[in-house]
């Protein structure tokens, strides 16, 4: 009989779905392990990998998935395990994007929903499952309301920034993207911020998910428009425009990252915090199994 285990992170979200996670684990034949400290989950996952179980679900939000994920990956363990995921953080970006939007789906998928073989990225060897961004999306997921995100998904950060942020540096930086062996400067300036995404994408309004069956990353870049009116609706408007100057899209295989700034810069890997100047960004195609909902698009380009 396939071998099966919950790693559950207590604190996440709400905190008070120890219960109910212990019951259905029982339940449903999982062995529960649950998490002390931050870097618990890696260790526990590896450690699950190395001991022959077959299906590993990170029960938390999104910073638990990507330990999970990393110590699938610690164990080299991408062949021989797949990975489920119980929603139960602030934020459960990643379980939105392939079709989990609650506990109960969770389960149901586990039992019966599709397995697919999905994208991991890449960026100075550090995993991300979801995305990484840098600039004032990195800063300012705590201070946005819930509704602004669903209206204008990533660019409710930026306003919220840019409204209680009056001394924030811009980057300037350059993007150079590679394909087919040839690396071209895509992108070079000043920048609010940068966006690369796995499992999420980055569109005009609202959130979406992006292909993650294509190896390839969606990136984006948001210019300066510090000029505005930010108190008003003047800047979602330019923003949100189809021609709009300021945002730049594109997908590629790799990419690197360079920030002129003096000073290093705070990269979000899946919420996880990382300081760097350079960062080699690449993809492993369909390398993690995971076990997905209805809604979840393999296509959705």
């Amino acid at each position: 009989m396939p071998q099966k285990i919950i790693i559950h992170n207590p604190g996440s979200g709400s905190g008070d779905h120890d219960e109910r996670v212990r019951r259905r684990a029982d339940e449903l034949g999982y062995t529960l392990e649950q998490t002390e400290t931050a870097g618990d989950a890696v260790t526990l996952a590896a450690e699950a990998a190395e001991a022959g179980f077959s299906t590993v679900v990170a029960a938390g939000g999104d910073g638990t998935v990507n330990e999970v994920v990393r110590g699938i990956d610690r164990a080299r363990a991408f062949d021989d395990v797949e990975l489920g995921i119980l929603p139960l953080g602030t934020g459960n970006n990643f379980a939105e994007q392939i079709g989990i939007p609650d506990l109960d789906t969770a389960f149901a998928v586990l039992e019966d929903g599709d397995r697919r073989r999905i994208d991991l990225g890449y960026a100075n060897e550090h995993l991300f499952v979801n995305s990484c961004i840098a600039g004032l999306t990195a800063e300012s997921s705590s201070e946005t309301p819930s509704e602004m995100k669903r209206q204008l998904g990533v660019l409710a950060y930026v306003l919220t920034t840019l409204r209680t942020v009056s001394d924030f540096e811009l980057l300037r930086l350059t993007v150079d993207i590679g394909d087919a062996g040839q690396e071209t400067t895509a992108w070079a300036g000043d920048a609010l911020c940068v966006l690369v995404g796995n499992g999420r994408r980055y569109p005009t309004s609202g959130t979406s998910q992006a292909n993650m069956e294509d190896g390839l990353l969606d990136v984006v870049v948001i210019e300066d428009v510090s000029a505005l009116d930010l108190m008003s609706d003047t800047v979602v408007e330019r923003l949100l425009g189809r021609d709009s100057a300021s945002i730049k899209r594109f997908k590629t295989p790799s990419l690197e990252i360079t920030i002129d700034n003096p000073d290093v810069t705070r990269f979000s890997l899946d919420g996880e915090i990382i300081r760097e100047r350079e960062l080699s960004l690449t993809v492993r195609p369909q390398i993690l199994t995971v076990a997905v909902g209805e809604t979840y698009d393999p296509n959705p380009d």
